[in-house]
């Protein structure tokens, strides 16, 4: 069974899990070099920061409380220096925590998008797009925060807790006690507050990726949107999401909010029990003021620590949720996989193109069928015609040849390899295709055209337009094949898309070219040009046509009729007419008035 993203739904209370830290901290591997020199500085932030209450207190509790003004200059200026110092340390600190946090994240992301990129279909078919998009954004973006401040500001602070607590302790081991005595408290409040923290951080991040989702798929679908007045709908939609995340990141916030307050509450009732037994023994003479005076200095700087502690808790869990989410995104495995003896197609790019189905049989979910006992062949250069109402498995047919799903039973073979026995990477040069929802990236309409071959010249996308009777088409565009395309496609006619994929396609240089509605958004006059150039450039290619248009059937060497899933007749266009079965009551419904 493939591991899915956590759902929305399990939220229940995580603490930290050591496994998800161990395998984030895996990813400041690399950067080795930089994180321990963040360490250094990580250190000398540690014991500074006590150090500089420490001297702080010998100030006090020595010129200042003794009335010795002439002994404050150089005792104040070391202050001032080591100040400084100090000071530098925590900029450089802050820098290379800052780098390293974006340095991961570089990698995190650029991990997500290689394993996404290598995951087939049917994960894309089952997953939202906008939650793909939150793992890689919002989650990626709060595991920054673990990796740039969690880490290294607790290990500051737990260094300040340990050099002032040696401080402490060397002063006064009985005023020491009181604050050992504390310890237990503090564990309390924080196991009490770690399952209900964790899931509120949890439910925040899955709550966003809700939004996120409906978010993507409201801009994608806004054509659909305002053609039929949802808007009104859609935005309720929305609005019930954003309220319910802002409820969550209510709920997340309130309990924050209790639980940095008691930790506080928790230092501040330490320094006034300090006060009360430090006093007391003061008066009675066992402890000199110096000593109390330091006593409290770090002792304020301890407790300080405490709340930074918590604070950076608190951000774990909301970097452990992300991470949580991320590593289940990575770790989600294909749904197949090419098996150990995988090997490439036996034949050069552009040759070739033997499609043989046996016994083929696909669904999309188990139990499911689409299509059943699919069984035929395809010679090199051959045409073949898929014809069908809609969800007669056409489409399906051809998903299948281009090696987007494999087939629930039976056996594919391209030029006499099983589909399933050869690799990914050296099937999918050979198979090209044109479909009606011409998808195009943003870039110019030459970046578009060379997408399926990276090393064609200018000239090659040139000649390639000219084969296909276009580039006239091309070069009226406001900058010619330098046209700027927008997202999706933006910014050009639906013909002008396909015009471009059609080019794209060729220039690929495919064996296999599947058409899918290729010619629906071009006019007559445009895809008579492109007819009239296919019987030379389809020359040697095997071709798989769907299309209503009778002009791009007539001359298809072989036609095969779906219905249900099944190829219910098979044979060319004349035999079909005059067989006067479903083929013929096909044409009569949808092809009629176009002659032949």
């Amino acid at each position: 069974m493939s591991a899915k993203p956590s759902s929305s739904g399990d939220t229940g209370p995580r603490p930290l899990d050591l496994r998800i830290v161990r395998r984030l901290w895996s990813y400041t591997r690399p950067h080795a070099r930089m994180r321990n020199l963040l360490f250094v500085f990580v250190a000398l932030r540690a014991i500074q920061l006590p150090v500089l209450a420490w001297l702080t207190a010998r100030i006090v509790s020595g010129p200042i409380a003794n009335h010795r003004p002439g002994d404050l200059p150089w005792p104040v200026a070391g202050w001032l220096g080591f100040a400084a110092f100090t000071e530098a340390c925590f900029v450089f600190r802050m820098r290379f925590a800052l780098l390293l946090g974006e340095l991961v994240v570089t990698d995190l992301r650029n991990a997500i998008f290689a394993h996404l990129l290598e995951l087939p279909m049917p994960f894309f078919d089952r997953t939202p797009a906008g939650q793909l998009v939150n793992r890689i954004t919002s989650d990626v973006d709060v595991v920054r925060l673990g990796v740039q401040d969690v880490a290294f500001v607790t290990a500051v602070q737990l260094g300040n807790l340990v050099v002032s607590a040696a401080f402490m302790l060397s002063y006064d081991w009985r005023l020491f006690s009181v604050m050992l005595v504390m310890a237990p408290v503090l564990w309390l409040i924080v196991r009490s507050f770690r399952n209900s923290l964790s899931a509120a951080y949890r439910a925040q991040q899955e709550s966003f990726g809700r939004v996120t989702a409906s978010l993507v798929e409201s801009v994608a679908g806004i054509r659909e949107i305002q053609a039929f007045a949802r808007q009104p709908v859609t935005a309720g939609v929305f609005d019930r999401l954003v309220q319910d995340h802002g409820a969550f990141n209510l709920t997340a916030h309130r309990r924050s909010s209790v639980f940095q307050p008691l930790l506080e509450l928790n230092g501040q009732l330490f320094l006034a029990i300090i006060l009360v037994l430090g006093g007391r023994q003061v008066l009675s003479g066992s402890v000199r003021v110096e000593v109390m005076i330091q006593f409290l200095f770090l002792s304020t700087a301890f407790f300080a620590a405490i709340p930074n502690i918590g604070t950076q808790y608190s951000q774990a869990l909301t970097a452990m949720a992300g991470a949580e989410r991320v590593f289940a995104l990575l770790d989600t495995p294909p749904d197949w996989r090419d098996p150990p003896g995988a090997r490439p197609l036996a034949v050069p790019v552009g040759h070739g193109g033997r499609v043989t189905f046996s016994g083929v049989g696909f669904g999309y979910l188990p139990g499911v069928p689409v299509l059943h006992d699919i069984t035929f062949d395809a010679e090199p250069g051959q045409t073949i015609a898929l014809v069908g109402h809609t969800g007669s498995g056409k489409s399906t047919l051809v998903k299948l040849i281009a090696k987007l799903y494999l087939p629930s039973s039976g056996r594919i073979e391209i030029d006499g390899q099983d589909i399933r026995e050869l690799t990914n990477r050296s099937l999918h040069p050979h198979v090209a295709s044109v479909t009606q929802d011409n998808l195009l990236f943003m870039g110019s309409v030459r970046d578009n055209i060379r997408f399926g071959n990276p090393l064609a010249s200018d000239d090659d996308v040139r000649d390639a337009a000219a084969k296909l009777d276009v580039a006239d088409i091309l070069e009226a565009l406001p900058d010619g094949f330098d046209t700027r395309v927008g997202e999706r496609g933006a910014g050009l006619s639906m013909g002008q898309r396909q015009v471009i994929c059609f080019v794209r396609a060729l220039l690929a240089d495919p064996g296999i070219l599947i058409l899918d509605e290729a010619t629906s958004a071009i006019d007559s006059l445009t895809e008579f040009r492109i007819q009239r150039a296919m019987s030379r450039l389809l020359r040697g290619r095997t071709a798989f046509v769907i299309a209503h248009r009778l002009s791009t059937i007539r001359n298809a060497d072989q036609v095969l009729v779906f219905e249900q899933g099944r190829i219910v007749e098979r044979g060319t266009h004349r035999e079909l007419r005059l067989q006067g079965g479903r083929y013929a009551r096909l044409h009569q419904d949808f092809l009629g008035g176009d002659g032949g």
